[in-house]
């Protein structure tokens, strides 16, 4: 009867978890829907929501070529990619910081970002000699710079063994290297080029094109699957890295699995639209203060945390400033440190992992 018992508790519990887990999920979901929606009707235009709706409904090609235009061409892209760059942050930052078992971690951790901007600066500078489409040309070489920061940490994580504090302390380097070669072009740059450079820095959706929007969901869809199949492995890893080695788990070999993830989505995310802050920091505590460490679950709450605060932004950034949108950067990085104290207090002193 005792065994009955204890079997039927262990069972409604579960049952309990599972059901606000799946509360967590659909409510983040309803919460980024109804962002989406009031971020497509915000804008210097405005957009009453009776005219958005014919407006999608009427599609690209709608009669009112006045709202279709605004919403097709101006407004869509910028909140489908902003949704997109979210996701891919907060996906980033919640495997940045389990592998590295650092609550302070963040896809910027490892110097990716900084590898981008200087890869965006080297375009804006002397992208009138490389052959290619010149649209295309800072979100290549900022691509291309981060695979390569990914490049020098591997290696570095390779010789020197995968352990967290190697990982931190070889993306440290790599940070002060590109912030510095950063600071390098700014320097060496014209003052209408140095107004370009520094407001890609910024970070900003205004951006996006569908073009811009495909590239990110297709990197974002081909990593998904791959994520998905690592939560097993996230999941124990937050246990130790001796209790991960005890249940079969080649730690090292999955750290560097990881973190070629991580750069691969934090390349797709700031390619396009800058530097963007506090994201990949924020998302995955407030991920794991709602459904807990399984990340079965927390990484879709992370993905859509990401993408909420990041719309969150553009649409405070429209209604602060209609004539003239703030970056949505710099809004995530002035909002992001109260949000980040109010973390740590809620966590609490010495348990904010």
């Amino acid at each position: 009867m005792v065994m009955t018992t204890t079997v039927s508790g262990v069972h409604s519990s579960y049952a309990r978890d599972v059901k606000r887990r799946l509360f967590a999920v659909t409510g983040c979901a309803v919460g980024l829907a109804l962002l989406v929606m009031l971020d497509l009707t915000s804008g210097p235009s405005g957009m009453p929501l009776a005219d958005l709706w014919q407006a999608l409904i009427a599609g690209p090609y709608g009669q009112d070529r006045t709202a279709a235009t605004i919403l097709w061409q101006l407004r869509m892209p910028q909140t489908v990619l902003g949704t997109l760059v979210g996701m891919c942050l907060g996906l980033a930052g919640l495997q940045m910081q389990t592998i590295l078992a650092n609550p302070l971690a963040s896809p910027f951790t490892l110097g990716f970002s900084a590898a981008a901007g200087f890869g965006a600066a080297l375009a804006i500078m002397f992208g009138a000699w490389i052959p290619a489409p010149a649209f295309l040309i800072t979100p290549i070489c900022a691509f291309l710079m981060t695979l390569l920061a990914c490049g020098l940490v591997y290696s570095i994580a390779i010789l020197r063994g995968s352990r967290p504090e190697i990982l931190v302390l070889a993306g440290i380097a790599v940070l002060f290297f590109f912030q510095s070669m950063q600071s390098l072009m700014q320097f060496l740059a014209s003052p209408e080029v140095l107004q370009q450079i520094v407001f890609w820095l910024f970070g900003s959706l205004l951006k996006a094109t569908w073009i811009s929007v495909l590239v990110v969901l297709v990197i974002l869809v081909a990593c998904l699957p791959l994520l998905m199949r690592c939560a097993w492995q996230l999941t124990t890893l937050r246990l130790g890295d001796a209790n991960a080695a005890s249940l079969g788990m080649d730690v090292d070999a999955f750290r560097r699995r990881s973190f070629v993830l991580v750069a691969v989505l934090t390349a797709a995310a700031v390619s396009f639209v800058g530097t963007i802050g506090f994201v990949g920091l924020i998302a995955p505590h407030a991920a794991r203060a709602v459904v807990g460490e399984d990340h079965r679950s927390s990484l879709p709450v992370s993905a859509m945390t990401g993408a909420i605060i990041l719309i969150g932004a553009s649409v405070f950034g429209k209604i602060i400033s209609p004539a003239a949108v703030i970056p949505v950067g710099i809004i995530t990085a002035v909002a992001g440190v109260p949000i980040l104290f109010a973390v740590i207090a809620r966590r609490g002193r010495g348990d904010i992992s």
